[in-house]
């Protein structure tokens, strides 16, 4: 795939242009960041060069690049975009365009490449900054209008004793990657599931309206520990995954009162090295108390999570991040 606007091409990302996108995600943000007195997201560019080549791997065609030729008669990438599509969901999750080249269109000429077709019938969603206009006015065109928060609340826990202890009859048990079986597929007929994905499946269905088992996996190779709720009768109750880089989620749960006391586990089990992070909606304000209470602040502006219909029940699932459901 490849199509011209203004001198400026378009084609499917290749591993090669990763690092490019990385760069121009923290430059992009730091164009505004710096403007409003912001702290600047730092250089260190691992964590979302790896999330990049999990989007890419998962949605190879959704990931596309804007390029321009270079000094040295080489491409030079000056934006990209990439969307996953989980069952009928598709999520735009991320968008940048460099500085020096934004106002000229290429944001909304990424987009429309990615866009599913107008026969596809479900959810169109994204997260988006809070201070940027532009770019919120561009996905409501689409029907992707802002409808709740998400706050990054980072810190220390202090008062532990905020977070209520799980009911009595629940029991975690971890869990590890040779457990999830293999993930050829989002969910496709070549998947052999294991009795631990069909119940992630099952609570991911219920709660999301897709499966993701390759995001699971994901998660694990990134190092985070994963936990099954089992209730009295060892049915599953609620999942929950935290890294020892002190970032919780994702969770879910069958009832939003088991919420508070997963992530409190979550919190206790898993030490963090630094502070500890939960990306917390609004969808559940009381796990928002709750962390407000155990010490966590918010950090930064919000960020909206948008759609152009309900499809995601956000009082018993946290997402992974702002750039992944």
């Amino acid at each position: 795939m490849s199509a011209t606007l203004f001198g400026t091409a378009f084609r499917r990302a290749r591993p090669e242009d990763l690092p490019a996108c990385a760069e121009i995600w923290r430059d992009a943000l730091n164009d505004y960041l710096l403007r409003l007195n912001q702290p600047e997201v730092p250089d260190e560019l691992g964590p979302i060069g790896r999330l990049y080549t999990h989007l890419r791997a998962t949605d190879p065609d959704r990931f596309v690049v804007a390029t321009v030729p270079g000094a040295d008669g080489d491409e030079r990438v000056v934006g990209f975009g990439s969307a996953v599509v989980r069952g009928s969901i598709w999520f735009l999750s991320m968008l940048f365009v460099r500085p020096e080249s934004q106002g000229q269109g290429l944001g909304r000429a990424l987009l429309e490449r990615i866009l599913p077709g107008p026969e596809r019938p479900g959810p169109l969603a994204t997260a988006i900054d809070s201070l940027q206009p532009i770019s919120t006015a561009l996905y409501a065109r689409y029907g992707m209008v802002p409808r709740v928060p998400i706050l990054d609340l980072r810190g220390e826990i202090r008062r532990p004793e905020a977070f209520p202890a799980l009911p009595s009859g629940i029991r975690p048990v971890p869990f590890d990657a040779s457990e999830l079986g293999p993930a050829k597929g989002l969910g496709s007929a070549a998947d052999q599931p294991t009795e631990l994905r069909r119940s992630l499946d099952d609570l991911d269905r219920q709660l999301l309206g897709a499966v993701h088992p390759a995001d699971h996996a994901f998660l694990l190779a990134e190092g985070r520990r994963g936990f099954l709720y089992l209730g009295p009768d060892g049915g599953v109750e609620g999942y929950g995954y935290a890294g020892e880089v002190g970032r919780i989620g994702p969770v879910a749960v069958r009832d939003e009162a088991l919420l508070d006391g997963i992530v409190g586990h979550l919190a206790a089990v898993v030490p963090a090295r630094g502070a500890q992070a939960v990306w917390a909606t609004g969808g559940a304000p009381r796990l928002v108390s709750t962390l407000l209470s155990a010490g966590l602040r918010i950090d930064g502006f919000p960020l909206i999570l948008c759609w152009d219909r309900p499809f995601m029940d956000l009082a018993r699932y946290l997402p992974i991040s702002p750039g992944l459901l």
